[in-house]
């Protein structure tokens, strides 16, 4: 039964994922779309604790270079500030602005508005039963050890080798 329930799980997420994924984020005060991927960008970054390029590189699993690129159009749309490190002022510091903060709030993995229109496919009934199930898996999902409780937080690995 369970691995029944495991593979059907397995089988819808996709199509679920495909579907209803966000394409891009709207700032509905400024009106201006980022893409999906410049969205992710603010899941690394903070309003109050600086995070240096470099730091945020690794976090994305690219080059500094790569990073400084995505940081300045971001900053030009004013929802980064940077500044210099307090220690080593050759080091730059990144941290969300108010309204890096306010389209971060925003994000999903899915748009809101096709997740919508899905669940009016569906009798209310089948509606309640899919937020009954969902909320019950999250919970699950949530208290497995060696997870993070806030993904938001928790930095990737860096996929670089090691300096020697």
């Amino acid at each position: 039964m369970l691995d029944d329930a495991v593979h059907a799980i397995l089988s819808a997420y996709p199509t679920i994922h495909s579907a209803c994924r966000r394409r891009q984020l709207r700032d509905p005060v400024s009106g201006r779309s980022l893409s999906d991927h410049q969205a992710g960008i603010l899941e690394h970054l903070d309003p109050e604790t600086p995070i240096t390029v470099s730091d945020l590189a690794a976090r994305l699993r690219v080059t500094s270079a790569t990073a400084s690129l995505q940081l300045t159009q971001l900053a030009r749309l004013r929802l980064v500030s940077r500044g210099r490190d307090d220690v080593d002022a050759r080091r730059a510091q990144v941290r969300l602005t108010e309204a890096g903060v306010r389209l971060r709030g925003l994000r999903s993995l899915l748009d809101p508005e096709r997740v919508r229109q899905a669940m009016a496919r569906l009798d209310p009934p089948e509606q309640n039963a899919v937020v009954a199930g969902l909320r019950l898996l999250a919970g699950a999902a949530g208290s497995l050890p060696g997870e993070s409780a806030n993904p938001r937080r928790s930095p990737r690995p860096s996929r670089r080798p090691p300096r020697r």
